[in-house]
C-alpha cells in the first residue's frame, strides 16, 4: 500500500477522499490555488502545497505543477478524483513516466473509451448490444444518407468527443437532418476541439441505467451492480437509485454482465462505470464509459456497505 498520496482535486471530493486516506493510514497531499488557501480540503490533507496560476482552474490543470509537488512531497501516486484531470489520458501518462502511480486507468484505455466513436465499435466487437448508428468520418459526403437509410428517425446526432449534452441533436424527419448535423459538428468543434459525430437511433423514453465496476488490469472485473439515474434535466443527472427500481431479475444480469464484458474485454484497471439506454421493451444498448469515480457513487457505496476509494486504492 502507498505511504503518501496526492489528491489532484479540490471541494467535495478531494475531501470524501482524504478521508480514505486517513481511515487506511496514509498520508495524505493536498494541492490548491491561493484562493483556495482556507478551503476545507486543505485543513483535511496532512500537507497541502499551493500550486501557482492564472486562475484556479489553470492551477488544478497544470500536470506540470501537480507532478512536482509529488516529488516534493515523497507522494508516490495520484488520485484525480472526478473532473479537471480525472480523464486525460496525457496526465495519466505523465504521471506514469515519472515513477508515479495513477489511481485510475491507463491512458490508452483511457482514450478508447473517451472516445465515442471507437468505444462503440469496441462494444460491439465484445458483444455489448449497441444501437444502429453510422459515423461521418466513414463517407463524408454519403453520411446524411447513410443515417436516414440505416438509423431512420427519430435519431440523435452526437459528438465523438462530447458530454453533458453538448453537440447532441436530436432530428425527427429527413428535412432537419443537414441543419442538425451541422450545427452538431460545429459545437463540437467548439467544445471539444474535434467535430467529428455520428447519428445513432433515439429511443424514446428510455431509462438510463448504469453499471459501477472494478478491475484488476488483467482482464478480470467484478460488478456492484446497477444504478438508475433516469431522472435528469438538460442531460444532466438529478437523482440516482440504486437497485434500478421495476428490472426483472434476468434483464438486470443482462445489463451487469454487459458491462462486465466491456471492462474485461479493456482489461480495464481501477474503479470505472459503464452507461447504457433501456428502452421501453427491454432492449438496452451501450452509452459510454466513464473512466473514473463518478460523482453518484456513493449511492452504491451506501446500499453495499463498500469503501470504492479504498478499493481504488488496493487495485
Amino acid at each position: 500500500m502507498f505511504t503518501t498520496v496526492l489528491v489532484a482535486n479540490r471541494g467535495e471530493i478531494a475531501c470524501r477522499i482524504l478521508r480514505t486516506l486517513k481511515e487506511q493510514g496514509i498520508r495524505s497531499v493536498a494541492i490548491h490555488h491561493h484562493v483556495d488557501r482556507n478551503a476545507p480540503h486543505v485543513a483535511l490533507a496532512d500537507q497541502a502545497v499551493e500550486i501557482r496560476g492564472a486562475t484556479p482552474a489553470a492551477a488544478y490543470l497544470d500536470a506540470a505543477a501537480i507532478i512536482e509537488a509529488c516529488r516534493a512531497t515523497g507522494a508516490q501516486a495520484v488520485h484525480p478524483g472526478y473532473g479537471f484531470l480525472s480523464e486525460n489520458a496525457g496526465f495519466a501518462e505523465a504521471v506514469a513516466a515519472a515513477g508515479l502511480v495513477f489511481i485510475g486507468p491507463d491512458a490508452g484505455v483511457m482514450r478508447l473509451m473517451g472516445d465515442k466513436i471507437r468505444s462503440r465499435e469496441f462494444a460491439r466487437a465484445a458483444g455489448v448490444p449497441v444501437a444502429p448508428s453510422v459515423t461521418r468520418e466513414d463517407d463524408p459526403a454519403g453520411f446524411l444518407d447513410r443515417a436516414a437509410r440505416i438509423v431512420g428517425f427519430p435519431m440523435l446526432i452526437k459528438a465523438s468527443a462530447g458530454g453533458g449534452g453538448k453537440g447532441m441533436k436530436i432530428v425527427r424527419s429527413a428535412g432537419e437532418l443537414a441543419e442538425a448535423a451541422r450545427i452538431a459538428a460545429g459545437e463540437a468543434l467548439r467544445y471539444f476541439g474535434d467535430d467529428r459525430i455520428y447519428a445513432e437511433r433515439l429511443i424514446d423514453r428510455p431509462r438510463h441505467v448504469e453499471v459501477q465496476v472494478l478491475g484488476d488490469g488483467t482482464g478480470r472485473v467484478v460488478h456492484l451492480g446497477e444504478r438508475d439515474c433516469s431522472i435528469q434535466r438538460r442531460h444532466q443527472k438529478i437523482v440516482e437509485e440504486t437497485p434500478a427500481p421495476g428490472l426483472a431479475p434476468a434483464l438486470r444480469d443482462a445489463i451487469c454482465r454487459a458491462a462486465v464484458d466491456l471492462a474485461s474485454a479493456a482489461s480495464y484497471r481501477n474503479a470505472g462505470t459503464v452507461e447504457f439506454v433501456l428502452a421501453p421493451d427491454g432492449a438496452f444498448y451501450f452509452l459510454e464509459m466513464n473512466t473514473r469515480l463518478q460523482v453518484e457513487h456513493p449511492v452504491t457505496e451506501m446500499v453495499l456497505g463498500i469503501d470504492l476509494v479504498a478499493e481504488q486504492l488496493h487495485i
